[in-house]
């Protein structure tokens, strides 16, 4: 679906740029990958033998997986923008947004610093797990590791138009403004369309969890079924950046298709599921997904 309202996009909605970089202890043996070409008989490089450098450890594992859950926290907040990864960001959930980023990211200096602690202990640990592999060359200071990792972000204003001041002709501004333009439109376009995707995946979802099997018994499914619903239709009060009344029709429509219901209710009642299924349904068949 189409965003219907592009105007004053600047005053709803901002853009954020969300960094995490982190040292991936990852280091090419080209010795230990041309032995396993000669071992191979192999007449050309055909692969390359990358080792863990910390290997047996879970500190640093643990460190880019929270990594990969803030990630996927900022993707849940915001709106696709731009492939550089530049985000949409609606204003109206700015502070609590920012809140919850400056949680993060002190969180996640706190695991860095604690592995940058231990990282000399790791390093001992290290030559006793690699055993022949190990080569105490390969892992940098530990000043130096710090600095590879980082937590950066960057909020900016949505441009309000193509305003082109340059040296150029009159024809030529005039065509760098509609060039313009026709991005920005399918820009906000994109991004609205991702809104839709995400609840067309959350009712498609939840209609194959909530029909019977082909014996006549229920499904299986956890309780984030409703749950994620639950936080969907929170989000999407936000993330309509244009006010679409159609995207918002279908919010309140599913959420008053859960509301009072838990996950415990659909597993004991058949009937319950039964109500709940028909109005995913019917969400799906009145809105052109």
């Amino acid at each position: 679906m189409e965003a219907n309202e592009t105007r004053g996009i600047h005053t709803s909605a901002m853009l954020v740029e969300l960094n995490i970089s982190n040292w991936t202890a990852k280091k090419l043996d080209r010795r230990v990958s041309e032995d396993v070409d000669a071992a191979n008989e192999t007449k050309a490089r055909s692969g390359n033998y990358n080792k863990n450098l910390l290997a047996g450890t879970q500190v640093l594992d643990s460190i880019i997986k929270y990594s990969a859950n803030a990630r996927a926290w900022h993707a849940r907040q915001t709106l696709p923008w731009s492939d550089t990864g530049t985000r949409l960001l609606p204003m109206s959930s700015f502070l609590e947004y920012k809140k919850q980023l400056n949680v993060l990211e002190n969180n996640y200096n706190l695991l860095v610093d604690s592995f940058i602690q231990s990282y000399p202990d790791l390093v001992s640990a290290s030559a006793f797990t690699l055993g022949k592999l190990f080569n105490r060359d390969e892992y940098p200071e530990a000043e130096k590791i710090r600095g590879k990792f980082g937590f950066n972000y960057f909020f900016s204003p949505v441009p309000m138009s193509g305003d082109f001041r340059v040296d150029a002709g009159e024809a030529a501004i005039k065509e760098l403004q509609l060039s313009y333009e026709s991005e920005y439109e399918r820009r906000l376009n994109s991004a609205m369309q991702s809104a839709w995707d995400r609840l067309y995946t959350c009712l498609d979802h939840m209609k194959e969890r909530l029909e019977e099997t082909s014996s006549g018994d229920r499904k299986t499914f956890r309780d984030s079924l409703i749950k994620n619903a639950e936080e969907l239709v929170e989000a999407l009060t936000h993330l309509n950046v244009t006010k679409d009344p159609k995207l918002e029709q279908a919010r309140v429509d599913l959420s008053k298709a859960i509301l009072g219901v838990e996950a415990k209710d659909l597993r004991d009642s058949a009937e319950i599921r039964k109500d709940v299924r028909a109005q995913v349904e019917s969400i799906m068949s009145k809105f052109d997904f």
